[in-house]
């Protein structure tokens, strides 16, 4: 899940509360890559240039180099599996690897996960104060939003130096997550400074607790790279921070299944196959208050929308729809 120190101390306090309640009662065609233009040369998962992390999943895998400088960098996550999927980056605190993960944070999740999807809310939340109190420390540092199979998400974020893990907690059919299946890995970032400089916007999206996600939706067709400025974080019912997602819409796709689909906590939230009639085109994940990310992508004629990973995203202002027309009808 996404694991930061903003949403913990209000996870716990979530736990004990829940603990006082339980006492008193006791597709076989070839995925085209339409989202972002990148070179059809096989990618470089095994050694970057400075500021570019060109990252592959075939299957329940991340394939990416394991050492990078800091500084201004463009995470290029090529879905080459069957399923939708995105990169998060967590920031884990000094001394703590991915050693520490697999044996004390994603076996909790899980467990947690089973008691909730066999009908055990109440055990299920309060297993979630199993977790170690060093997890507090962890900084959600972006990542890419959700990307559909076949597709390519190009996410630029500043890292500085220290103990990195990427993964991905989308669900399989059966309640596992996709980081208990393999979708874990480390990122160790050095002092060393890749000298990058942010890329030039072309739109800009603030989001917020009080306002939501706010840009100008006249945008025409064609190539766009945003700046998604995090104005502040807060904790959510699923114990998660607001992030932005973009997603094509099918004409007649139900808005209402998306926004059901997209709380993790629900048992049939953030689970594989997605509803029907979506397809994710990458974004930018959570990152704390003051923070700024970039994604770049291709818009086609079309309708969209940008939605956050939270309980029902409307009600906060986070599912916002657009429409992109082609660049000669926009001119007419």
């Amino acid at each position: 899940m996404k694991r930061s120190h903003y949403f913990l101390t209000k996870l716990f306090a979530t736990i004990a509360f829940l603990g006082v309640l339980i006492l008193i009662s006791c597709k076989d065609k070839k995925p085209e890559e339409e989202s972002i233009v990148l070179s059809e040369e096989k990618p470089k998962t095994e050694k970057s240039e400075p500021g570019i992390v060109e990252v592959v999943t075939n299957n329940m895998d991340f394939q990416m180099v394991k050492s990078i400088p800091s500084g201004w960098t463009t995470f290029k996550y090529r879905n080459q599996s069957a399923d939708t999927h995105f990169l998060l980056l967590e920031k884990y605190p000094e001394g703590k690897t991915i050693s520490d993960a697999k044996k004390e944070i994603l076996p909790v999740f899980q467990s947690a996960m089973d008691s909730i999807n066999s009908g055990k809310q109440q055990a299920g939340m309060a297993t979630f104060g199993n977790l170690p109190d060093w997890f507090q420390e962890v900084i959600l540092m972006g990542g890419t939003g959700l990307i559909a199979p076949g597709k390519i998400a190009q996410t630029t974020v500043n890292l500085e130096p220290g103990t990195y893990i990427v993964e991905c907690y989308v669900k399989m059919n059966n309640g596992m997550f996709h980081s208990f299946l393999g979708m874990v890995t480390e990122l160790n970032v050095t002092s060393e400074k890749n000298e990058k400089e942010p890329p030039t916007p072309t739109s800009e999206i603030t989001i917020s607790s009080a306002n939501g996600i706010e840009f100008k939706d006249d945008l025409e067709a064609g190539r766009h790279t945003f700046k998604v400025n995090f104005k502040d974080q807060v904790v959510y019912p699923n114990f998660v921070g607001h992030d932005v997602n973009l997603v094509k819409l099918a004409d007649g796709a139900s808005l209402e299944s998306l926004e059901k689909w997209i709380n993790w906590l629900d048992p049939k939230g953030l689970i594989s196959p997605i509803p029907e009639g979506f397809e994710f085109l990458g974004g930018v994940q959570d990152m704390p208050a003051g923070n700024s990310g970039y994604f770049s992508v291709n818009l086609q004629k079309g309708h969209y929308a940008f939605i956050a990973e939270i309980p029902n995203p409307s009600k906060h202002k986070m599912l916002k729809e657009f429409s992109i027309k082609d660049k000669d009808m926009a001119l007419k």
